[in-house]
């Protein structure tokens, strides 16, 4: 492959494929975690299970995963020099709003762990849609590359 990452580059593109799946789930799973969490009653065994089931999820899997994603993302930008492609503009878009996202639900940890959750059981589910939307849009950028 030409580029800075040569014979690496497959390797690499793979790594990043892997990375995403994995922040996607995580970013599937916590909304629900959210929604049920929310409906446990405060002070409880369960209400303290969730706490710590929210923050292993976003310590162990969604905040390493994203790191990921931005490294090897990066990585790949500038291997193959799609700064100027308009396909890369809205892809790029695309995952700052998707990271945008994810700081939201992570503070969104930080406040239900404190009581202070004023999201509905019902709106998260609708958030639960998110990752899904904006995979589906960076797909097609990637692969269809439009503009």
């Amino acid at each position: 492959m030409i580029g800075f990452l040569g014979n690496v580059y497959l390797w690499v593109k793979a790594a990043h494929v892997a990375f995403v799946i994995f922040w996607m789930a995580g970013l599937f799973m916590l909304p629900r975690f959210y929604a049920y969490h929310q409906e446990a009653e405060r002070g409880t065994p369960e209400w303290a299970r969730w706490i710590e089931r929210e923050r292993r999820l976003i310590t162990i899997i969604l905040n390493p995963a994203m790191m990921m994603v931005w490294a090897l993302g990066l990585a790949l930008l500038v291997n193959i020099g799609a700064a100027g492609e308009g396909w890369f503009h809205a892809k790029f878009a695309a995952v700052l709003l998707l990271s945008a996202y994810h700081g939201w639900m992570v503070g969104y940890a930080r406040k239900l762990a404190e009581g202070r959750g004023l999201v509905s059981g019902r709106t998260m589910r609708l958030l639960n849609e998110v990752p899904g939307l904006a995979t589906a849009v960076i797909v097609v950028l990637v692969i269809v590359k439009p503009f």
